[in-house]
């Protein structure tokens, strides 16, 4: 009995360690739930219907990616920083999203027609209701991640995430057993449960959510403060969503629907490599933010470190385990497919690594760095999209990605290097990594031993 508590106390525990802890298990359940979303989406889409289906559910992603203008990333900062006006923060970052959701959404109604020329009549009119329905919703839930991130609520933060792709899942699972499974009820799905999940989130927030939303700001520099700091890192985050989501830009535009089907699911397959770096990413910007300068690089480099071993010791395995889950799970033709997936494998490390090295600058509001980062990785990046895709077809898209994230960590680390005064041998290797796993390892035996006694 004693010994369990030892465990549920390590569990839940609301250290560094255990919130990463918990968020990587969070973030394998996510890749566990989209890895099932995909098979039941290609068995019975088939590839065709797969890479329709991945296009209609693209374009609302995309558009909150890039329309976000780095607010939830400024409500973590400034909850943090100055936690006095948290209200105001809120209230003037939902109501303003959903003024940009609105527009948003009458451009891409008149928009996706041509965004999607290759696409059937059917597919761009569901693409259009979705894309207008779904966007706002997606704006919220990232505003509402971001207020439980900065409330240290990664309970409510993690379970928002998971009950998403879950609800997807158990929709599309109850139209296949009534019989009712196409596009225009999977979107619909699709919708439905998102909505389900942000109600559910917003009630769990009721609290912190009770305020006048229609009173004026009691202190205009509230918003500004907010405004402020999403302009700055939104360079950042505009650059990153580009940087992310162009592979499938150039896809829509330049390959056909089944390449689509195909990719996506290669794709998905090997971010399963990124949970532990997403999550310490996800997890160390606002656990650090406000600590001294020496303490950030610090607490960072170690987690890249620890990342990168830990990621790099399991690729190798997992790209094998992989190929046979290609065929076993999503049929034989997917194994086409295969060599985009050992290179989206490697490129899913090295530019977790480097996401993980650029919280460094985001936690001491230096996010311009990140974003000249970002540009110049992005450049290299589509310049040899537009050289590779013709040549390579989806491997050259790969090969691509996997060459801008080289470019990425490299500008990093001389980043790192010229601006903090760090030394680069210092970013890769620490003797006292192995020490300081020791040592915890060592506290949670000692630990266990007297609960024990």
């Amino acid at each position: 009995m004693i010994n369990q508590l030892a465990i549920k106390r390590v569990l839940h525990g609301r250290g560094v360690f255990q919130t990463i802890l918990h968020t990587s298990a969070a973030n394998l359940m996510i890749m566990l739930l989209g890895m099932l979303t995909s098979i039941v989406t290609a068995r019975l889409f088939g590839v065709v219907g797969k890479g329709e289906f991945s296009a209609i559910l693209f374009w609302p992603t995309f558009l909150a990616g890039i329309l976000s203008f780095g607010l939830p990333t400024s409500l973590i900062y400034n909850m943090k920083t100055n936690p006095g006006y948290g209200a105001e923060y809120i209230k003037a970052g939902f109501l303003f999203q959903i003024l940009v959701s609105l527009i948003a959404g009458i451009i891409a109604w008149v928009y996706l027609p041509v965004w999607l020329g290759n696409y059937s009549a059917d597919v761009i009119r569901i693409a259009q209701w979705y894309t207008v329905i779904t966007l706002p919703t997606l704006l919220a839930v990232n505003l509402i991640s971001a207020l439980a991130q900065s409330m240290e609520k990664f309970n409510l933060y993690n379970g928002l995430r998971v009950y998403v792709p879950m609800s997807n899942l158990l929709g599309l699972l109850a139209l296949w057993a009534a019989g009712q499974l196409n596009l225009h009820n999977a979107a619909a799905v699709f919708f439905i449960t998102c909505l389900m999940v942000v109600f559910w989130a917003l009630y769990m927030l009721r609290r912190e959510l009770t305020f006048n939303w229609l009173r004026k700001f009691a202190d205009r520099m509230a918003p500004k403060a907010l405004f402020g700091y999403g302009g700055r890192v939104y360079g950042v985050e505009l650059l990153g969503t580009l940087y992310s989501q162009f592979d499938k830009l150039i896809i829509l535009s330049l390959l056909t629907p089944r390449d689509f089907g195909l990719y996506s699911v290669v794709y998905m397959l090997s971010r399963v490599f990124n949970a532990v770096q997403l999550a310490i990413s996800n997890v160390i910007f606002p656990k650090v933010t406000g600590m001294d300068k020496e303490k950030i690089i610090e607490t960072v480099s170690r987690a890249f470190r620890l990342s990168l071993l830990l990621m790099t010791a399991a690729v190798i395995p997992g790209m094998i385990v992989g190929r046979f889950l290609l065929s076993i799970l999503f049929g034989q033709e997917f194994l086409e497919a295969s060599g985009a997936f050992y290179l989206l494998s490697v490129e899913c490390i090295v530019g977790g690594g480097s996401w993980i090295l650029a919280s460094s600058f985001n936690a001491m509001g230096r996010p311009g760095l990140v974003a000249a980062r970002q540009a110049a990785a992005l450049a290299v990046t589509i310049g040899l999209f537009f050289i590779f895709t013709p040549m390579y077809g989806l491997n050259g898209i790969a090969l691509a990605l996997l060459l801008g994230a080289v470019v990425r960590i490299l500008i990093t680390v001389a980043a790192m290097k010229v601006v903090f005064k760090v030394r680069i041998a210092g970013i890769f290797y620490d003797k006292g990594d192995m020490r300081f796993l020791i040592e915890r390892l060592s506290r949670k035996t000692q630990f266990s031993r007297k609960t024990e006694s």
